[in-house]
């Protein structure tokens, strides 16, 4: 129970704003529970209808959450306050972070020719050129590209998608596991995350057609390299997924394709299906480099109007600074060499971990992308027991919704001649664990 900070306010947007105002400064935390709604009043002198008017807020402002029984509690990753994850101790192996190999990452330099004078890019936002490119790298995988556009990543892309198409309380469904940043946007948007399990193949036809039935408006999901588990859809998969979607033409389906090039698995889209209301999206910073904030999407017309509407009010554009200095790197010949050694690479060394692990009873997925995700039973215990070792991996409730427990382990800095030493101090982990808490 919050007992450390006195929440203030005789109206519900002053109590709202004082609850807001603990979280920002870190005196109520993530899973804090706030006092119940009538205590509350009674502390305040309101009524409970001001109270619970002040939750309700909260709660669509993606800054609490309610647990039923449980009560009101802080949201795991509020909407005022950053989620970073935690620093990696000093001497250990990072393999949590996610993050390409510097070494494979081509140098970025911006182009020498800059947009003469300050103007307004508005009517023409994106640089046709860029454009042109982008058709051409989508179309060879099957995605239309009648109508495509540009965003400052993928995040930012689908958080505009959404909060111009649901409102809060709408249901969206998510992979579980899935990427921790993608379902802490969802929660602040205030929408219901429904979660949809995952498997070597991606999405799970019968988790989706649940997720449907239980209301979800829009589906987000990763055609390969899926974030944390790896999965990346078989045709089998693609085409049972496109069944489940064609009973809801309504649902807006947004495919985040955003390892892409150096996914080290083909692209099976649902886009080429002919669904009604679909999104592909594209990111670069996997491959040409983090700092490289763009992405490019390709959607039916009615999201096109709907998302650049949204982005015509909001930022305008994309710059046209980062948009040629993308461009110059799609169009690289030694850039393109780059980026197929780098897929070429981190399958191998996704690959050497798997069958280490593998060879010492330790089962894991990662068919494709640079992670792979490990079941175990308790994650705190498998992620301390690899520090006393030298090693930093991540554990996986921040990737969780209800699905089981396990470790992500990112493998782009792994070099094979590593993987034996991991996967042998991984086992004595598992071992030790077993010894102290049986089984």
């Amino acid at each position: 129970m919050a007992t450390q900070y006195g929440i203030r306010g005789t109206t519900a947007k002053g109590i709202a704003a004082s609850v807001e105002r603990g979280v920002a400064e870190g005196a109520l935390g993530p899973g804090m529970a706030l006092p119940p709604v009538r205590r509350l009043a009674d502390e305040l002198g309101v009524s409970p209808g001001t109270v619970a008017t002040a939750y309700k807020e909260l709660r669509r402002r993606g800054i609490v959450v309610t647990r039923g029984r449980g009560g009101t509690v802080v949201a795991p990753a509020p909407a005022v306050a950053s989620r970073r994850p935690p620093k990696v101790p000093a001497g250990l192996r990072d393999l949590a972070g996610g993050h390409p190999d510097p070494r494979l990452l081509p140098a970025l330099a911006p182009p020498t020719q800059l947009s003469p004078g300050a103007r307004s890019h508005r009517a023409s936002p994106r640089l046709e050129r860029l454009e042109d490119a982008v058709r051409d790298w989508l179309r060879p995988d099957g995605v239309p590209v009648e109508h495509v556009t540009f965003a400052h990543g993928a995040l930012d892309l689908i958080g505009r998608l959404l909060a111009v198409e649901l409102r809060p309380g709408d249901a969206v469904a998510m992979e579980d596991p899935g990427y921790h940043h993608l379902l802490d946007l969802v929660a602040a948007l205030g929408l219901r995350i429904v979660p949809v399990a995952v498997d070597d193949e991606g999405v799970r036809p019968e988790a989706l057609r649940g997720a449907l039935r239980a209301g979800a408006r829009a589906v987000v999901c990763s055609p390969r390299a899926q974030n944390p588990y790896g999965g990346g859809f078989s045709p089998a998969r693609r085409d049972a997924l496109v069944e489940v979607l064609r009973s809801e033409p309504d649902v807006l389906v947004v495919e985040n394709d955003h390892a892409s090039a150096i996914a080290g698995a083909p692209l099976r889209t649902l886009t080429s299906a002919g669904l009604d209301r679909w999104v592909h999206v594209r990111t670069v910073s996997k491959f040409l480099g983090t700092d490289l904030r763009w992405a490019a999407a390709a959607c039916d017309p009615v999201t096109l109007a709907r998302h650049d509407g949204r982005l015509l009010l909001t930022s305008g554009w994309v710059s046209h600074l980062l948009q040629a200095t993308v461009l110059g790197l799609l169009n690289d010949t030694a850039t393109r060499a780059l980026v197929a050694r780098a897929e070429e690479t981190y399958a191998e060394r996704r690959g050497a971990l798997l069958r280490e692990l593998g060879e010492r009873g330790i089962a894991a997925h990662g068919v494709s992308g640079m992670n792979l995700w490990v079941p175990v039973r308790d994650e705190s215990a498998v992620v301390n027991g690899l520090r006393s070792y030298g090693w930093w991996i991540a554990a996986g409730a921040r990737f969780r919704l209800s699905s089981e427990p396990g470790v992500r382990i990112s493998v782009a800095e792994l070099e094979p001649a590593d993987a034996a030493r991991l996967a042998s101090d991984f086992a004595s982990v598992l071992g030790e664990s077993e010894a102290t808490y049986g089984g």
